[in-house]
């Protein structure tokens, strides 16, 4: 139990509030110029520390939002990129509603209420989904395993189904217009090698030169990376490198030979080593400025007036921002920062790492060339892994098969991809326009009805033979009935 110690110093009397944690250890709560103030203080401690404590009813007083960030967040083993979605979603979904309640007050009619509420707030019934059965629910599992709850509110409340979508395939040709479109032989490559590899993006950009046998055209695929915001990064960084690929577990398969070739050209011609990536970030030498031309190193600005070119009045006031202003501009800048002027904030921190950003491919590759194909229709990049499984399977390969090159735990995950092309369903539909357009059967041929009716001949003489002896048998066991 905790105490208050009187101390005397040189500036007076103090107290001192003191306490013992979890384990048992000394502590202090601070000292205070009143006694009443270190009472406070050391009994505060030990309500937090009960609230620590298994079994403890004071456990329950707490709120949502300190359970759930101080205990339940903090320790939750999850990977770097589902705790990113984790804070969002709480931030936007759950904190607002449940933040400010305490664990003991929410019950399954609370939950049920929350779903209500979200719903006429205009959010998805995938979020709302997403938020109650991965969130919620391991929130209050954690809290009745750790006997913070008694019971589980979230568990057996129901969410509004989410309907699956048939999905739309790229075929070849579509594909093939999207190809053409890309800005270089890079981007080229690098969709070439997803749509015949079935890779997924982390994986896909995580692929290095050592992983590829171009002897044999055996892939491994061992490594992903995903791309986070610097505070969910363990170092603060923007690519966190995992170990594994999603499924934690190695897959190997086998590329097709034209693409292999196409691989080691290009590695051979980047100078690529094993440990170097296939697809990456290349910076290019920032341009040199050049002189300008006396005869046009002036301008006349929108507002009418003229200014020159390479000057902090050009950039500010004139509205030009060629390089030559720009470079004018910072320079100023850089100058008055080392003065100590403009309140300098952090020197921006360049990030060396040579992963392609998924945003950046979409918005400067994938997105204009998808224009340009003009398809009806929007296909995301992940969609060249569900054509890859889609023509494989079209095309007549095994089920396990295409299975293990996607690295699906599940045979059923694969079996959705077995009639999503638009020509799927012909040979069912050729089946069925058979059946209909045959007669019943075929039409009788002269040795036929020959046959026909030599077997209908047999078949009256065995019933005659038989009607014959059935007679027979019944007069030779009826009585002889004469008068007496």
């Amino acid at each position: 139990m905790g105490f208050t110690r009187k101390r005397k110093g040189p500036n007076g009397t103090r107290y001192q509030a003191l306490y013992d944690d979890a384990r048992g250890v000394r502590q202090t709560a601070g000292t205070f110029a009143t006694r009443k103030e270190a009472d406070r203080a050391w009994q505060r401690a030990e309500t937090r520390i009960a609230e620590g404590k298994a079994g403890d009813p004071r456990r329950a007083r707490q709120t949502f939002r300190t359970y759930v960030e101080e205990r339940w967040f903090p320790n939750h083993r999850i990977e770097a990129s589902t705790r990113q979605d984790y804070a969002y979603a709480l931030a936007a979904h759950v904190m607002p509603y449940f933040g400010d309640m305490k664990l003991q007050d929410i019950t399954s009619e609370t939950v049920r209420e929350w779903i209500t509420h979200r719903k006429k707030q205009g959010a998805s019934a995938y979020s709302i989904k997403y938020c109650k059965t991965a969130i919620l629910n391991a929130i209050f599992t954690t809290a009745v395993n750790d006997g913070v709850l008694v019971y589980h509110p979230s568990r057996g409340v129901k969410t509004d189904p989410v309907p699956e979508k048939p999905r739309q395939i790229i075929t070849a040709e579509q594909f093939a217009r999207i190809y053409e479109a890309l800005p270089d032989a890079t981007a080229q490559l690098l969709v070439e090698t997803d749509i015949e590899s079935g890779l997924r993006w982390g994986e896909l950009t995580e692929l290095r030169v050592k992983d590829l046998d171009f002897a044999t055209g055996i892939l491994t695929v061992s490594r992903s990376v995903v791309e986070l915001v610097p505070k969910f990064h363990p170092e603060g960084r923007r690519f966190l490198v995992k170990d594994y690929p999603k499924g934690k577990r190695w897959r190997r398969f086998k590329l097709s030979p034209q693409i292999v070739a196409k691989l080691k050209a290009h590695a051979e011609a980047n100078n690529l080593a094993p440990d170097d990536l296939f697809f990456s970030r290349r910076r290019n030498e920032p341009p040199k400025l050049e002189l300008l031309d006396p005869d046009t190193l002036t301008f006349k600005a929108p507002n009418g007036r003229t200014y020159t070119h390479g000057t902090t009045t050009g950039y500010n006031i004139g509205k030009c921002k060629c390089r030559h202003c720009r470079a004018a501009y910072a320079a100023y800048r850089a100058e008055r920062r080392a003065q100590g002027k403009d309140n300098p904030r952090k020197p921006r921190v360049i990030d060396d790492d040579p992963h392609i950003s998924a945003s950046w491919f979409r918005n400067h590759c994938w997105h204009p060339a998808r224009s340009a194909a003009d398809l009806g229709w929007s296909p995301r990049i992940h969609d060249l892994r569900h054509a890859h499984a889609s023509w494989l399977l079209a095309g007549g390969a095994d089920l396990q098969v295409v299975k293990e090159r996607l690295g699906h735990r599940k045979i059923s995950t694969t079996e959705r991809y077995l009639h999503t092309l638009p020509t799927a369903d012909e040979t069912a539909l050729e089946a069925l326009a058979k059946i209909r357009t045959t007669p019943t059967g075929p039409p009788p041929t002269p040795d036929a009805e020959k046959e026909l009716a030599e077997a209908k001949a047999k078949i009256a003489e065995l019933q005659a033979v038989i009607t014959d002896h059935l007679i027979a048998q019944r007069t030779t066991n009826t009585p002889n009935l004469r008068p007496a």
